[in-house]
């Protein structure tokens, strides 16, 4: 028997250890997800980490840099790169506006930074993104905690980035919330690659198959790789990061594309994103 406090599986809707996923699709012309740094180098993965999909949701939350994490670090994570984009690096020159010498990286004992010797005037930074890269995140955990993050994703206090905050997500960034294992809910959302990926793949497969494999990285405490991105702390003064394992699959992913004698639709085409949303996008003419 099913009560009011129950769903068909038999679990509590408001228990808080009831656990929900929150399905994110991260796109946009650019993004950049970096976990290590240099003086004048700025790296990024080739897909989003557990600290630029938390300080997302953190800053979709209207959580300050000073907040706690407490709450947000024991979310599961899961990847899955529904379209892994393109190494970009932008060339970058620094110079100080008063046409002064630059300033050496390291310090003396009194903590002062000496200028560059000989006098330096202009110095070269890299920085690297991922360009026309699409991704869909999946965080698990406790109903009330999730069911709070999605209100925040869809109405976000603070402006949101794709790691960086001058990479912008395109829509729509929120996908929904979703019950069940957070692997077979990766594998059971369709295909969210941006339109003319879609196109391409549908003349190179005149079949139009209905699945297609993708990679996906999920947290598991008996994974094999160690990833150093769990954020402890965002405040400015006192960043701090730990690890957690990962497992790295294959997923066999549902394209949306109908039966190849189906009805021609904006998915089977190509003309449509897949997402199933008729909002106002500015990327759209980029063919996101």
């Amino acid at each position: 028997m099913i009560t009011a406090d129950t769903t068909e599986n038999g679990s509590n809707p408001t228990d808080p250890d009831h656990q929900l996923v929150l399905l994110l699709r991260l796109a946009g012309a650019l993004q950049s997800w970096g976990d290590r740094s240099a003086f004048n180098r700025r790296e990024t993965r080739p897909e989003p980490t557990k600290s630029g999909v938390l300080g997302l949701l953190a800053a979709a939350a209207g959580r300050h840099r000073e907040a706690s994490l407490a709450d947000l670090m024991d979310l599961r994570l899961g990847i899955r790169v529904d379209q892994p984009g393109t190494l970009l690096r932008d060339y970058h020159t620094v110079s100080d506006y008063r046409g002064r010498p630059l300033l050496q990286a390291g310090v003396s004992a009194k903590g002062v930074q000496r200028p560059t010797s000989p006098p330096k005037p202009t110095h070269i930074t890299q920085r690297f993104y991922l360009q026309d890269a699409v991704f869909v995140a999946a965080v698990a955990g406790p109903q009330p905690l999730l069911e709070s993050l999605e209100v925040a994703v869809r109405r976000p206090a603070f402006p949101l980035a794709l790691g960086r905050r001058s990479c912008v997500p395109t829509q729509p960034v929120w996908l929904g919330l979703r019950s069940g294992a957070l692997q077979d809910v990766l594998r059971d959302e369709p295909w969210q690659a941006s339109q003319h990926v879609r196109q391409a793949f549908t003349r190179r497969n005149k079949k139009r198959p209905d699945r297609i494999d993708l990679s996906a990285t999920l947290d598991d405490s008996e994974g094999d790789d160690v990833l150093h991105d769990v954020p402890v702390s965002f405040d400015p003064r006192n960043r701090r990061f730990t690890s957690r394992r990962v497992r790295h699959t294959w997923l066999s992913v549902p394209t949306g594309f109908p039966p190849a004698d189906g009805p021609e639709t904006p998915e089977a085409t190509g003309t449509g994103t897949g997402t199933g949303t008729s909002a106002h996008d500015p990327f759209a003419l980029l063919g996101w």
